[in-house]
C-alpha cells in the first residue's frame, strides 16, 4: 500500500508545473503495484492455490485454505471451464484418492468439484474422462465416518450426474444405484436430504437447447395439467453447453432413473424412509424430518406422475395411508400441500395415483 501510494505522488500533475520543453520520460511501474491496481489474472491465483493444495510439505491448513480459495475461483464458469485447459482436474482427482489425504482435504477437493461441474456440461464433459463416479460414490460407505465429507460427496455427485446421461451410466455401471438408495438411510440427515434431491434431479424433465440457443423441455411427457410446471430454464452459456446442440440426448437421465427406482427398489425404499424414517441426531434421538420429507415426497411424485412409474399393491397401500394420515393431521389437503411445498393438485394427484 505504501509503495502504491507512493507511486502516485510521484506520479501525479505538480501544483506548480514549470515549462517543460523536453519529452516526456516514462516511468516504469513495479509489476507488484500493477497488479494491486489492475488485480493479477484469475488464471495465476488458480495455478497458485492449486500448487499449495498439492503441496504436502505445507501444514495442512495452509492446504484447505487453498483449495477454499480455489473453490471461490471457479465459482464463476469461466474459470471452471479453463480448468481442463490448465490440465487442474488431474491433480484434483488425485487429491481424492490419495491415501496421504485427510477427511478435511477431500471434503474441500469434493466441494470443488461440485461446483466447478454444476449446471456446466463443458466441466462434466471433461471430469467424466476420469471416469470418477466410482470413486465420488466410495465416500458414501459406511467406512467414511465423517457426516460432512459423505454431504459432500453427494453434492459433488448430483453436479456430476444432473443433465448426463453419461454421468447416469457410470452410475449403473458401478452399481451406484445401490449405494444412493442406502444414503436414504444415512445416519445423517443432511445426506438423506441431499440424495432425495437428486433423485428427483434425475427423474425431472430436462432441458435441451435448440439450434437458437433457446431452452427446450425434454423427457417424460406430463399427462396431466395439474402437474407441477417446470421451473425456469437454466441460463445457456454457448460455450458450456454445447454439447446440448450437438447431442440433445447427452443430457436426459429421466428413463434411466425412473428404471433404476423400479428395478433397485428405490421407491420402495423412499416410500419407507417415510413410514419407517431412521433416527438421526448426535444420540439418534430424532425421527422424521420436515425437509426430508418434502423432498422424498417430491421425488415421489414426479416418478408417479411425470415418469408415469409404477409400484406393486402394497407399496402404494404403504404411501396412501402415510398421506392419508398427514391430511388428517394437517387437517385437510391444501393445509399438507402447504407443508410439502406443493400445490393442492398435486396432493390430490399423487393420491390418486396410489389409488
Amino acid at each position: 500500500m505504501e509503495n502504491l501510494l507512493r507511486w502516485s505522488i510521484q506520479n501525479s500533475t505538480d501544483n506548480n508545473p514549470q515549462p517543460n520543453n523536453g519529452p516526456a520520460q516514462n516511468k516504469d511501474l513495479d509489476p507488484g503495484i500493477l497488479d494491486a491496481i489492475l488485480g493479477r489474472p484469475d488464471s495465476e491465483l488458480m495455478k497458485e492455490a492449486l500448487a499449495v493444495a498439492v503441496d504436502e510439505k505445507r501444514r495442512e491448513d495452509e492446504r484447505i485454505q487453498a483449495l477454499d480459495d480455489f473453490e471461490m475461483l471457479i465459482e464463476h464458469i469461466d474459470n471452471a471451464n479453463n480448468m481442463e485447459k490448465l490440465q487442474m482436474w488431474e491433480p484434483l482427482q488425485a487429491l481424492l484418492t490419495s491415501p496421504s489425504s485427510t477427511d478435511d482435504i477431500k471434503t474441500q477437493t469434493l466441494w470443488i468439484i461440485g461446483t466447478a461441474v454444476q449446471n456446466n456440461p463443458a466441466a462434466q464433459f471433461h471430469y467424466l474422462s476420469f471416469s470418477p463416479v466410482s470413486t465420488l460414490l466410495s465416500f458414501l460407505s459406511p467406512s467414511v465416518r465423517s457426516a460432512k465429507t459423505r454431504s459432500k460427496a453427494v453434492y459433488a455427485l448430483s453436479s456430476v450426474l444432473k443433465h448426463s446421461a453419461a454421468a447416469v451410466r457410470q452410475l449403473e455401471e458401478a452399481g451406484g444405484w445401490e449405494t444412493l438408495k442406502a444414503a436414504l438411510e444415512d445416519s445423517d440427515i443432511s445426506v438423506r436430504r441431499k440424495t432425495a434431491f437428486l433423485f428427483n434431479s434425475l427423474l425431472a424433465p430436462s432441458y435441451g437447447v435448440d439450434s437458437a440457443g433457446e431452452a427446450q423441455l425434454s423427457g417424460p411427457t406430463l399427462h396431466s395439467e395439474t402437474t407441477e410446471q417446470p421451473a425456469a430454464s437454466p441460463t445457456v452459456h454457448p460455450n458450456s453447453h454445447a454439447s446440448m446442440l450437438s447431442d440433445p440426448s447427452s443430457f436426459v437421465t429421466s428413463p434411466a432413473t425412473a428404471k433404476a427406482f423400479e428395478a433397485h427398489g428405490i421407491a420402495d425404499a423412499m416410500i419407507s424412509s417415510l413410514t419407517s424414517p431412521t433416527p438421526h441426531g448426535p444420540d439418534g434421538e430424532q425421527e422424521g424430518d420436515a425437509d426430508f420429507e418434502e423432498k422424498a415426497i417430491r421425488s415421489l411424485h414426479t416418478y408417479l406422475t411425470s415418469c408415469q412409474g409404477r409400484l406393486p399393491e402394497n407399496q402404494k397401500r404403504e404411501l396412501r395411508q402415510f398421506i392419508q394420515d398427514q391430511a388428517a393431521k394437517e387437517g385437510g389437503d391444501e393445509k399438507l400441500a402447504d407443508r410439502w411445498g406443493m400445490m393442492a393438485d398435486e396432493v390430490k394427484e399423487l393420491s390418486g395415483a396410489v389409488a
